[in-house]
């Protein structure tokens, strides 16, 4: 069985920075993507960033530039830095693991940030 629990969420204000971080145990696979979704009220869940075993990294036109997501392959844990937070940024914050046995889901963290 996989997990994934997440952490780092908060509040802070606009121009603020976070760091989230999600660690996944159980059987994970060597060869895997590992990602951060986020989900505003009302709104679809979408792609923030992603980052594949291989260390080569996708993200969202809107947090390029201010966003940074990493990978310790030894601990199975990804980060997101997130730096220049804007308003629009508030949202619930979802991990990703996604590798051929299947796609999970962490339960999910609140990023609110006050303009």
């Amino acid at each position: 069985q996989v997990q994934l629990v997440e952490s780092g969420g908060g509040l802070v204000q606009a121009g603020g920075s976070l760091r989230l971080s999600c660690k996944a145990s159980g059987s994970i696979f060597s060869s895997n993507v590992m990602g951060w979704f986020r989900q505003a009220p009302g709104k679809q869940r979408d792609l923030v960033a992603s980052v594949n075993s291989r260390s080569t990294t996708n993200y969202a036109d809107s947090v390029k530039g201010r966003f940074t997501i990493s990978r310790d392959n030894a601990k199975n844990t990804v980060y997101l830095q997130m730096n220049s937070l804007k308003p629009e940024d508030t949202a619930v914050y979802y991990c990703n693991l996604n590798m051929y046995s299947g796609t999970y889901w962490g339960q999910g963290t609140q990023v609110t940030v006050s303009s």
